[in-house]
C-alpha cells in the first residue's frame, strides 16, 4: 500500500467518525435551547427534568467529541504538509476562526452552562445555551466555509506558488456554501430528533413508569425529525447541478462543461483519470435511497399523537430500528461530497498526490492504525456511556441536580453562657 492511500484512508477514518459526534452534537442542543427556553417561560418543571436529561447526552458526547477533533486536527500539520504549504493561506483562515468559535467561546459558554445550575439566575443560564448553540452553528458554519472552498476555489490568487486569499467576501459567498451548509444543519437535526425519539421509543417498550415524560420527547424527536427529513431532501436536491457550473465532472458529468475542464487539467497537470472514484456515486445512491426511507417518519405522527397506539410498541419497534439509518447517510454524504471531488483536494488547483506529506508507507500506516483505535475507543465509550446513562431514566440525572444541604452536626455544641 501506498502512501497516498493510507492518508486518504486515515482521513476519512478519522473525520467520518468526528462528524458523528458534531452532527448529535448539533441536533441535541437545538432541542435543548428550545426545552430550557419553554422552561423559563412557562415555569413548568416538566421542561427543567427534560433539560437536564437530554442535557446530559448532550454534555457527554460534547466533551468526547472534542477529543476526536484535536485528534483529527493533527492530520493536516502530519499528513497533508502540501495542502498546508500551497493553500494554507486561504483555507487555513476559516479554520483559524472555527477553532477560536469551538474552543475558546462555546466551550466556555458550555462550562458555564454545566455548572451555572442553582448558581445563576434562570435567565442568565438559558443565554449561556443559547451561547453555546450560536457558537457551535458558526463553528459548523466556519467548516463549511473552508470545505467548500476546496470543493470550488474562489477569492484567491496564486503568487510565487502559493495560493493568497484575496477576496475574504468570495469565500462566504460560494456557491458551494449555501445548500451544502443548510444540507449539514438539517442532517444533524435529523440525527438529534430520531436519537431523542428512539430513546424514548425504548423507555416505553419497556413500559417506563415515567410515560408522559418519554411520550413528550418521543413526540419533540419525531416532529423535528419529520421536518428535518424534508429539509434535508430539500437541500441534497438543491445541489445537484445540471449545468456543471461548479464541479462540472462530479458523479460522473461527461458534458462539453466537463471535457472542456478535462482537456485543460491535461495540458496543465499532465495526462491521468480526472473523473471522481465510482465510490461517490454509490454512497450518493444509498443516501437518497435512506432519505426516502425516513420521509416515511410523517406517515407516524398522527398515530404517534394517540396514547394508545403507543402502548403497541410495533410503531416504537419501527423507530428504535431506524437510528443507524441518519447515521449511515450522514457517513454516505459525507463521502459522497469529499470522493466527488478527487482526484483533488483543491478542486482544480491542487492534486491529492500533491498535497500528501513525504512520509513513509509503514510510518504512515502506523498513524493509520494508531489514530484509527484511539478514535474507534472514543466513539466506542461515547455510545455505551449514551446508553448507560439515557437508559437509566429520567428520575434524577446528575446535570442539574440541587447541591445538597449542609448536614446538622450530630453533637451541637452548647450556646456561650
Amino acid at each position: 500500500m501506498d502512501t497516498l492511500l493510507l492518508a486518504r484512508l486515515q482521513f476519512a477514518t478519522t473525520t467520518s467518525i468526528h462528524f458523528l459526534f458534531v452532527v448529535v452534537t448539533l441536533g441535541l442542543v437545538t432541542l435543548l435551547v428550545g426545552m430550557q427556553t419553554a422552561w423559563v417561560l412557562t415555569g413548568n418543571p416538566k421542561w427543567e427534568r427534560q433539560t437536564r436529561y437530554w442535557g446530559q447526552l448532550y454534555v457527554i458526547n460534547y466533551v468526547l467529541g472534542i477529543a476526536t477533533g484535536i485528534v483529527m486536527e493533527f492530520q493536516f500539520g502530519l499528513n497533508w504538509s502540501g495542502l498546508s504549504r500551497y493553500v494554507g493561506n486561504v483555507f487555513g483562515a476559516p479554520l483559524a476562526i472555527e477553532t477560536m468559535v469551538a474552543f475558546f467561546l462555546e466551550s466556555t459558554f458550555l462550562g458555564m452552562w454545566i455548572f451555572g445550575w442553582h448558581r445563576l439566575r434562570k435567565g442568565v443560564h438559558l443565554a449561556l445555551l443559547w451561547g453555546v448553540a450560536i457558537t457551535a452553528y458558526a463553528s459548523a458554519f466556519w467548516i463549511m466555509v473552508a470545505n467548500s472552498w476546496l470543493q470550488n476555489p474562489v477569492g484567491y490568487e496564486v503568487r510565487d506558488g502559493v495560493a493568497h486569499l484575496t477576496d475574504f467576501g468570495a469565500l462566504l459567498t460560494n456557491p458551494s456554501l449555501s445548500m451544502a451548509l443548510g444540507h449539514v444543519v438539517s442532517a444533524a437535526l435529523l440525527v438529534g430528533g430520531m436519537l431523542m425519539a428512539a430513546v424514548s421509543a425504548g423507555h416505553l417498550i419497556r413500559r417506563t413508569p415515567d410515560f408522559a415524560f418519554f411520550r413528550t420527547s418521543l413526540r419533540i424527536g419525531l416532529v423535528t425529525a419529520a421536518l428535518a427529513i424534508s429539509m434535508v431532501q430539500s437541500f441534497g436536491f438543491a445541489q445537484f447541478d445540471p449545468v456543471g457550473s461548479v464541479q462540472p465532472t462530479k458523479f460522473g458529468g461527461d458534458g462539453p462543461e466537463s471535457q472542456a475542464l478535462i482537456a485543460e487539467w491535461t495540458t496543465q497537470f499532465g495526462p491521468g483519470d480526472y473523473t471522481p472514484p465510482v465510490l461517490a456515486s454509490v454512497g450518493l445512491g444509498f443516501m437518497i435511497l435512506i432519505g426516502f426511507t425516513l420521509g416515511c417518519i410523517w406517515l407516524l405522527l398522527p398515530l404517534l399523537f394517540r396514547d394508545w397506539i403507543i402502548r403497541l410498541r410495533f410503531p416504537l419497534w419501527l423507530i428504535l430500528l431506524a437510528l443507524p439509518l441518519p447515521f449511515i447517510a450522514v457517513i454516505l454524504g459525507w463521502i459522497a461530497r469529499e470522493v466527488g471531488r478527487q482526484p483533488w483536494v483543491a478542486y482544480g488547483l491542487l492534486p491529492t498526490e500533491q498535497a500528501v506529506s513525504p512520509v513513509s508507507a509503514p510510518l504512515m500506516l502506523a498513524s493509520l492504525i494508531g489514530f484509527s483505535l484511539l478514535l474507534g475507543t472514543l466513539a466506542v465509550t461515547n455510545w455505551m456511556l449514551l446508553a448507560r446513562h439515557a437508559m437509566r431514566g429520567a428520575t434524577d440525572p446528575a446535570l442539574g441536580r440541587p447541591p445538597a444541604a449542609p448536614s446538622e452536626p450530630a453533637h451541637p455544641e452548647p450556646a456561650p453562657i
